[in-house]
């Protein structure tokens, strides 16, 4: 009777334990489906149906979660879920707990994608050990892109404004599409056997995940790990992650930063020509100067033991003398040029030529008064004429036109002062300050 009785369940205990065996049993399950019955509480939770064409299962998804799926799901949309199996205790309706939704087309593809990704880093293809680093003096690369993709005009266009010295091999390759994968693969295996480039610059530019998807394949993957040059990954825009990233030695955030990283080596070779020329010209200094002070003491013990040197001396002294006597010479003409420098300054200051330059000089200073006067004459002769137009412009009837006034003249052309002679109809000629018009009278 006791052992019957502890068979016995109540319905919450019941429940209880079949939401625990679900809980346990399936853990994390995939689950893809079309949405239905799509309820967005006040409090945020998504609660929902998803179905196939032959059954349906509750989910609930809570605001925590719903947040990171970036998107809004619709009724009728068909998406993949990740999630736990669990049961409503109050109901006994067993439910999924949605942790993760995405679209079933990105999503299915990122399923796959983080499978391989999961797989190859068992395989160690992207452990550290692996990567090979950049060399550091490059002269050639190789790019392994679209032959009519803007990631190669990009990568060119860095290289030539960074590095026009840099030399540029272009394996053309198939990079989205049916193939596109293997075609990047044969491109890569190709480029090796050629061994012509110091690395290789491995990508596209920007797109979907679909789009981007030759470079999420183990053929793509296996290919760079096993490249003996290193290689730089560039696909897509900055937000952008693929398998080939991972793999590669070094992964840039897009194909014109990959340009970038590997043009920096530009200012790497000149520091360190700069340094080795720095070095070079140190050390040549040093042993020229070694070589001087041998050269400098040898030369001195040679003087010392040398029969020349007693000659050396007296020829010195000989042409101290000589200096001397020059020195002598020259200060006797120096003497005589002074004395004749003098004589013929007094004979300057009797000579008539200075007397004609002076009064040349006086001719010189009343012309240019002259000339002054005359302009001085000429400025005031245009200031009075100025005054005069200003006086007669004061008088003018144009001067009372430029205020504004005007003067009206009938058909006739006879000029109207009373408003009372005019009937309507007539057609006057108006004169302003600039310009004249006709008005008709109403």
């Amino acid at each position: 009777m006791n052992t019957q009785n502890s068979n016995i369940y109540s319905v919450s205990s019941l429940n209880r334990a079949a939401k625990s065996l679900l809980e346990t049993g399936l853990g994390v399950v995939w689950l893809s489906g079309e949405i239905s019955n799509l309820t967005i509480a006040v409090s945020g939770h998504w609660y929902f149906t998803l179905k196939d064409h032959s059954a349906s299962v509750k989910c609930a998804m809570f605001k925590g979660n719903n947040r990171r799926a970036g998107f809004i799901p619709k009724h009728g949309q068909q998406v993949l879920v990740r999630g736990k199996l669990s049961l409503y205790e109050a109901r006994g309706d067993y439910q999924l707990i949605a942790e993760s939704m995405q679209p079933e087309g990105d999503g299915l593809l990122k399923q796959q994608f983080d499978q391989l990704k999961c797989q190859l880093a068992a395989e160690g293809l992207f452990s550290e050990q692996y990567k090979k680093p950049l060399p550091q003096i490059i002269k050639r690369i190789g790019i392994i892109t679209s032959s009519t993709g803007a990631a190669l005009h990009d990568i060119l266009s860095v290289l030539k404004r960074r590095d026009p010295r840099l030399q540029v091999i272009i394996y053309p390759s198939q990079v989205q599409g049916a193939g596109s994968a293997e075609s990047v693969a044969s491109q890569i295996q190709l480029a090796n056997a050629r061994n012509e480039c110091d690395l290789l610059i491995v990508g596209r530019g920007g797109g979907s995940l679909e789009d981007l998807w030759c470079f999420n394949e183990a053929v793509v993957a296996h290919a760079i790990f096993n490249s003996q040059l290193p290689i730089i990954s560039a696909v897509g825009h900055e937000i952008d992650v693929t398998i080939s990233d991972f793999v590669a030695d070094v992964r840039a955030a897009t194909p014109s930063a990959a340009a970038e990283l590997v043009s920096q080596n530009k200012a790497f070779v000149s520091t360190q020509l700069e340094t080795l020329l720095t070095r070079l010209k140190a050390a040549m200094n040093s042993n020229l100067q070694r070589t001087q002070h041998q050269q400098a003491l040898l030369t001195q013990q040679l003087l010392k033991q040398d029969p020349k040197h007693k000659l050396q001396q007296q020829t010195l002294i000989a042409d101290e003398l000589s200096l001397r006597l020059q020195h002598a010479m020259n200060a006797i003409l120096n003497r005589k040029q002074q004395r004749e420098n003098y004589l013929q300054a007094s004979l300057m200051q009797h000579s008539p030529e200075q007397t004609i330059n002076l009064e040349l000089q006086k001719q010189s200073q009343l012309l240019a008064r002259l000339k002054n006067g005359m302009q001085n004459k000429l400025k005031e002769s245009e200031v009075d004429l100025q005054n005069c137009i200003s006086q007669l412009n004061t008088v003018s009837p144009l001067a009372t036109l430029a205020r504004g006034y005007a003067i009206v003249k009938d058909e006739k052309g006879k000029v109207t002062t009373d408003a009372s002679l005019l009937s309507a109809g007539d057609v006057v000629d108006v004169r302003l300050d600039k310009g004249t018009f006709k008005a008709k009278v109403i």
